[in-house]
């Protein structure tokens, strides 16, 4: 797609492509089952929605405001339109933005801070970001200036902070720019033949290396390197937190937590917890555990994984779970479960088979 760049993030493409194709089919014997999350967390939020919109088309969520309302993606029955949607709890939908399929358009990396909505998008014409306030407001056009931008299906991809839009994009000689832009309207006014024109003006900020954005206002690196993480930078200070590295295996870091991903001696993968500095590293699970999500420890409380179940090979399915880090207690949120996404406290998955499923989502903010 036209001005596009969509890369995998390591955790999840790696780390998870690793696991299923080398772990051992059997572990040794399997521990107590993990407590079910209605049992465990019976106040949580959740919600279940259709695959379709009441017009019959397919509906893709991107991005959940709770369990029951959510931003994503339906083409009109006709195939002729894409269109990118408010779907409330009653299933109703108010159309945000829509693009004809034959400019090949995309909606990229939804995020929302209270009721801005800002995301990329992407068509024949090119690379825009864009925003609206989901109350009642009109989509507006932010800039066409994203650079070569690089998002790792990671909730912070972009990232509002600060009155801004921030994300980054690959720059020259191994560096990154970290780029953003104000959200709300004015800034520069160019006075030409007594029309005022505005326009918003991006900031580009060079750091030499790789680096993705995490919560604000932190960058991580190795996102793309075989290693993973090594550094977090705070961009408020311009000071590093270098990462303990133990041996061999995948780190992934938020500025809180870090994720270790490695093989453990009975030939298992590993999945353990800690802190960027080392401190209280603990065992999250093995056996047939994968990552399957791009992001560490959400809500800094939350370390969501997968295993394999004994009909994983027949359906692709999983048995979805989260480690809760402060109670050190594993909760089942699904026996079988597939297509899990996350972003902005939300977690979602589908059960059923491939032609006929639904949704469900847990708001792991009300837990």
């Amino acid at each position: 797609m036209a001005g596009k760049r969509r890369y995998a993030s390591l955790g999840v493409a790696l780390l998870g492509a690793g696991v299923m194709l080398f772990a051992p089919t059997a572990g040794k014997q399997a521990a107590a089952a993990p407590v079910n999350a209605r049992i465990a967390w019976p106040q949580a939020k959740r919600g279940v929605m259709a695959a379709k919109l009441a017009d019959g088309s397919a509906y893709d969520p991107a991005l959940f405001l709770d369990a029951d309302r959510s931003v994503g993606t339906a083409v009109t029955a006709d195939g002729r339109t894409m269109r990118l949607v408010l779907r409330q709890a009653d299933g109703s939908v108010r159309p945000i933005r829509t693009l004809p399929m034959s400019r090949n358009p995309s909606f990229e990396s939804p995020t929302v801070d209270g009721q801005t909505l800002v995301w990329a998008e992407s068509s024949k014409d090119g690379q825009q970001l864009w925003t609206v306030d989901l109350r009642n407001g009109k989509p507006r056009e932010l800039t066409a200036d994203l650079g070569d931008a690089r998002f790792y299906e990671s909730q912070y991809d972009l990232v509002i902070a600060e009155g801004r839009a921030h994300w980054v994009a690959a720059g020259p000689d191994d560096t990154t720019e970290v780029r953003s832009v104000a959200i709300q309207k004015s800034t520069v006014a160019i006075q030409r033949s007594a029309v005022a024109i505005q326009k918003s003006a991006v900031d580009i900020r060079s750091e030499a290396g790789t680096w993705a954005l995490s919560a604000w206002p932190w960058l991580v690196d190795g996102v793309t390197a075989a290693g993973g993480a090594t550094r977090l930078r705070n961009l408020a200070t311009g000071q590093d937190q270098v990462v303990a590295v133990h041996g061999r295996g995948v780190t992934a870091c938020s500025p809180q937590w870090c994720q270790v991903v490695a093989f453990n001696r009975d030939g298992y993968p590993q999945i353990d917890l800690m802190r960027p500095n080392g401190a209280d590293r603990r065992k999250i699970a093995a056996g047939t555990a994968s990552t399957v999500i791009a992001d560490t420890a959400v809500l800094d409380r939350f370390e969501v994984f997968s295993q394999l179940t004994g009909n994983s090979d027949l359906t692709g399915h999983v048995q979805l779970l989260a480690y809760a880090i402060a109670t050190r207690t594993t909760v089942e949120i699904s026996p079988d479960a597939t297509d899990v996404a996350y972003k902005a406290g939300v977690l979602w998955w589908s059960t059923g088979s491939q032609d006929d499923f639904v949704r469900h989502s847990l708001d792991l903010r009300t837990v």
